[in-house]
């Protein structure tokens, strides 16, 4: 039963970084699973549609109108005032994806069809939940 103080009688100068692997190791994982957790939203109430299809925002933009009126583009918050000059900056032939919650006014969402119209949007579509099957 002895300790090991190194070659020719010195102390060990090296630095045991096992712990300190493990340790990030553990702060990655906890990252990694509460980081999708962290997105901030709006909490929308989607209308329900029979005809729907699944489409990817891939090459599109996403503008939302929540029931107390707010709105935002692609997550950033938006005032109803800007909206022309937000849109009208979009690239040509980008798609508009129109998301809004079932409760909000008709006239606001007529408004801001209006502003699409007005800014030049050419591809628009609304973003609809699909409605379970009527049997």
């Amino acid at each position: 039963m002895g300790a090991s103080f190194g070659g020719k009688g010195g102390l060990m100068a090296d630095i045991n970084v096992t712990p300190f692997v493990d340790v990030m190791l553990v702060l990655l994982i906890i990252f990694m699973v509460t980081a999708p957790m962290m997105t901030e939203g709006m909490d929308i109430d989607l209308p329900k549609a029979r005809a729907t299809e699944t489409l990817t925002l891939d090459d599109g933009v996403l503008l939302t109108l929540s029931r107390d009126g707010s709105m935002r583009l692609d997550e950033l918050p938006l005032e109803r005032q800007d909206l022309p000059t937000a849109l009208a900056s979009l690239a040509p032939g980008r798609n508009l994806f129109f998301k809004a919650d079932k409760d909000v006014p008709y006239g606001l969402v007529v408004e801001i069809l209006g502003a699409v119209r007005e800014a030049g949007v050419t591809k628009f579509g609304v973003v609809a939940e699909s409605a379970p099957e009527q049997r």
